[in-house]
């Protein structure tokens, strides 16, 4: 079986999928879920070793229920977390100024999402270079040129709400 491409999903991804996003095309909700759909089969979803990623997605996900396709996602998340066919948890380092040790030091991403950073330093910290998923924050999009330069790559799943 050839090698899984590891992946890091913004939590709007999963509430997009939701239909949870009113300024969210039908478009937009189907790539979202469409990817969420690939991850599952094709992909390793990276986390971190303190769950600072679970614990964000936790209060926007439904634990029972009919779910909805983030939802899904979400509980597909808790029963494959320690399954290293699905997951890997990345270990990051606390830093007081930039959150994350793993954190680029750059003057360019300085105003960058606080909240955001654990996504960053688990794709910097695993070391391949993953893509960052991202539906509708346009925080990635206002820095996609600084987390390009250092070697971040993002992946906009919404396009059109980035302008």
């Amino acid at each position: 079986m050839p090698d899984k491409s590891e992946v890091v999903v913004d939590t709007n991804v999963a509430i997009v999928a939701n239909g949870n996003t009113p300024q969210a095309s039908e478009t937009c909700e189907i790539a979202c879920i469409e990817r969420l759909g690939w991850i599952q089969d094709n992909c390793i979803l990276l986390l971190d070793d303190m769950d600072r990623i679970l614990q964000e997605y936790d209060p926007y996900f439904c634990h029972s229920g009919q779910p909805g396709p983030g939802d899904a996602f979400f509980r597909w998340l808790h029963l494959n977390q320690y399954n290293d066919q699905h997951c890997r948890t990345i270990a990051l380092t606390s830093h007081a100024e930039r959150e994350f040790v793993e954190f680029p030091d750059a003057p360019d991403l300085a105003n960058f999402d606080r909240s955001d950073r654990k996504f960053v330093a688990v794709a910097v910290a695993s070391g391949n270079a993953p893509e960052i998923l991202n539906a509708t924050d346009t925080d990635w999009w206002h820095h996609r040129a600084a987390l390009q330069r250092h070697g971040i790559k993002i992946t906009f799943l919404c396009p059109e709400l980035m302008q």
